[in-house]
């Protein structure tokens, strides 16, 4: 009988996970001002929908000052989030209903970690965003709500919270509903649904409230549950960004990566970017085994059936349905950095698994949210929102944000400090310039026959020695009457001289960065050589000799 019993326990639990791994997956974001009530709201949905441990209730029971709950210490964990009574950082919790997972995100609400919400919202299909009846709408709620609509979330519940307190006066729902209403339809949703609620009573969050006779009835997990499913990109372009290159032994050569869109199959025909080069996929493998198919967003290491150079942050796409490549392109930024943006600077943009050199050159336009109008703007300031026009280095392959999120997205870093300064949307070229344009009147022919030689990088890294190897080596190809000038570290200067007719000799006393200048030198078409400093003088300055003799 006990052996039964096992038996019958251990297929209940096999039927309970089938069940539970086929449900519809929908991630959602809750946003507003601070103070608006979002982490009990979220504490809420956790309590009624069983989506919490009992030690987790036993012990927010304890820490909860009275003798009701306080909802919000089941999410706000970090003590400073729990002193002050704020959210500080991205919160993410898990509860499951009758129909779907939901992986729920709670973002603060300060002006100042406006960047943590964007995060958190980012990869959301629904958006949540409370509204304290007491004070209204906020500058920050639409913040929040644009910064919403511009990351492509197409539902929108707005919960006017804390009604209890103002006795759910009807009055005062249709005002705020009526004013939100008026901003949101300038915001391309495609549904904005409103609940007047109490995160704190439980007001028409699970179970309708008999407080509400004027409300329909419908709650907000209600609603969270007949939203249609996720949106897939089964049905979108093939997008596979390559992070890295698998090279165990002679015989296997794969590009591991996460898919970002589509579906790729075993004999695909395929295109490399951005050289362009066509080939089949010979294999699609996994830890678990070869599959003949994969979607995303599975990780992958996909093998082809030609010798085709691909590196980190190359692009494999269907022949049919390519991506673009954009040089010079306009984009919404959401600026996060502490300083204003400086269009004199230079950036790094992360595009996919990509860093490529950027200058923000011009600033278009800045969003007032108040107004809902555009004004002109010289630069943007923290949290500000604005439409820019970027050059890069080298072309992104990526396409409209609003046609893909994953390859229409980017970030911002400040190369002197790495820190993520803005997020990005890329909207489409800018000004109309076709891809491969000249920028420069004077040909590389010209310059050739100007200066006698062509430009070339020679990068030279590995050693704490390589300074003065590299200076060694200024000094014997002078010599030799070519025009030559040394940088360090800096690759976007080591171009820029290379295109210029120069040789440059790019180094770095760090060894680990060898392999982010070779990734920023790769793809640019510009000649390089990469030298070891180790290496007796007369036979780097052979083997740069020799190179310049079969590039010219």
């Amino acid at each position: 009988m006990t052996a039964a019993l096992q038996l019958q326990d251990k297929k209940d639990l096999q039927r309970f996970l089938s069940e539970h791994y086929e449900k519809e997956l929908l991630r959602l974001v809750v946003v507003g001002s601070v103070d608006d009530g979002k982490s009990t709201l979220i504490g809420r949905l956790l309590y009624e929908c069983n989506g919490l441990f009992e030690d987790q209730v036993a012990a927010v029971k304890r820490a909860s000052a009275g003798e009701e709950i306080d909802f919000s210490l089941f999410t706000d964990g970090l003590r400073a989030e729990r002193e002050q009574g704020i959210t500080i950082d991205v919160a993410y919790r898990y509860f499951s209903t009758r129909r779907r997972k939901v992986i729920v995100a709670d973002t603060p609400g300060h002006l100042q970690y406006t960047r943590n919400m964007a995060t958190g919202a980012s990869t959301a299909d629904a958006a949540v965003i409370l509204v304290d009846a007491r004070l209204g709408i906020l500058p920050q709620t639409r913040r929040h709500a644009y910064i919403a609509s511009l990351l492509g979330i197409p539902y929108l519940a707005v919960s006017i919270n804390k009604m209890d307190l103002l006795n759910f006066d009807l009055a005062v729902y249709e005002r705020l509903t009526t004013e939100f209403d008026a901003f949101a339809r300038t915001l391309g949703f495609e549904q904005v649904r409103y609940f007047p609620i109490s995160a704190r009573g439980g007001d028409n969050i699970t179970q309708p409230s008999a407080r509400t006779p004027w409300h329909d009835g419908e709650t907000l997990l209600g609603w969270l549950e007949s939203l249609p499913h996720q949106r897939r990109l089964d049905g979108a372009a093939l997008r596979f960004p390559v992070q890295y290159v698998l090279r165990p032994n002679l015989d296997y050569r794969g590009f591991a990566g996460q898919l970002a869109s589509g579906t790729v199959r075993v004999g695909d025909e395929v295109v490399i970017f951005p050289s362009k080069r066509r080939t089949h996929i010979a294999s699609i493998d996994t830890f678990d085994g070869s599959l003949p198919e994969a979607s995303a967003p599975s990780s992958v290491t996909l093998r082809l059936a030609d010798e085709v150079d691909v590196s980190r942050g190359d692009m494999i796409a269907h022949a049919e349905q390519p991506p673009v490549a954009l040089q010079d392109l306009e984009a919404m930024l959401v600026w996060f950095g502490e300083e204003r943006l400086d269009t004199s600077r230079r950036y790094l943009v992360k595009h996919t698994s990509k860093y490529v050199p950027a200058h923000i050159e011009q600033v278009l336009w800045r969003k007032d949210l108040e107004a809902l109008s555009e004004v002109p703007a010289e630069s943007l300031s923290l949290n500000d929102i604005g439409k820019v026009r970027i050059v890069c280095k080298r072309p992104l392959i990526c396409d409209p944000y609003q046609d893909n999120r994953k390859t229409g997205a980017f970030i911002v870093v400040d190369p002197l400090t790495n820190d993520t300064v803005a997020a990005g949307m890329i909207l489409g070229a800018a000004g109309g310039q076709g891809e491969g344009e000249t920028k420069s009147l004077i040909s590389a022919e010209e310059r050739r026959a100007r200066l006698g030689q062509s430009g070339a990088v020679i990068l030279l890294a590995g050693t704490p020695e390589v300074p003065e190897s590299a200076r060694r080596l200024e000094r014997a190809l002078f010599d030799q009457g070519r025009h030559v000038v040394t940088v360090r570290g800096d690759a976007e200067a080591a171009l820029a001289l290379a295109e210029a007719g120069l040789l440059a000799i790019l180094y770095t006393p760090v060894p680990q960065a060898r392999l982010a200048l070779r990734d920023q030198l790769r793809g640019t078409g510009i000649p390089s050589v990469e030298l070891d400093p180790t290496h007796d003088l007369e036979r780097q300055v052979k083997q740069i000799l020799d190179a310049q003799e079969t590039t010219s």
